[in-house]
């Protein structure tokens, strides 16, 4: 399959910033993603301890449900996948050559780390009472301070990171 054209970014910068006004005019609520996880864990737990959850502080104030967060996050998901199909670009493929040189060629072991990876960064998100779409596109489109301080951060962590992660790497 040929490599189809790339949507702008441009058009995606705008129209994630019509998403955004849309949400506030619309829901009254800020884009953001982190608590969505919560709740779906909870969601999960409530299955088998009911109770538990029940008793759980946390999910007296983040009730475990489908809400317009959640709603948010399987737009993220159809988006993705309504782009790529849309510009010719989507494949199923097996990691870049990069990737199995620098980490190995086992899925078991790249689904263990990319498991562990996103706990890692989930758990960050909930210490820091927000994701880098709640913290950095809400928060600066309210001109917070926070958000100014948390989108400084992640750049300033991520890009040391990635650099150890990919040192010498090329796409």
């Amino acid at each position: 399959m040929t490599e189809g054209k790339a949507w702008s970014p441009y058009l995606g910068g705008a129209l994630t910033g019509v998403l955004a006004v849309a949400s506030v005019v619309l829901t009254d609520k800020f884009i953001g993603a982190s608590t969505s996880f919560a709740r779906s864990a909870g969601m999960v737990e409530q299955l088998f301890l009911p109770k538990h959850v029940a008793a759980l502080d946390y999910f007296v104030k983040f009730t475990p449900k489908i809400d317009w967060q959640w709603m948010f996050l399987a737009g993220i998901l159809f988006g993705s996948f309504f782009s790529a199909i849309s510009s010719h670009s989507f494949r199923i493929q097996n990691p870049p050559d990069m990737w199995v040189s620098r980490f190995g060629p086992s899925r078991g072991k790249r689904a263990v780390f990319a498991f562990i990876g996103g706990c890692i960064a989930l758990f960050g998100a909930r210490l820091a009472d927000g994701c880098p779409s709640g913290h950095g596109l809400s928060g600066l489109m309210q001109l917070s301070m926070s958000g100014f301080i948390s989108l400084a951060c992640f750049f300033i962590g991520g890009m040391p990171v990635a650099r150890l992660l990919y040192r010498g790497g090329k796409k």
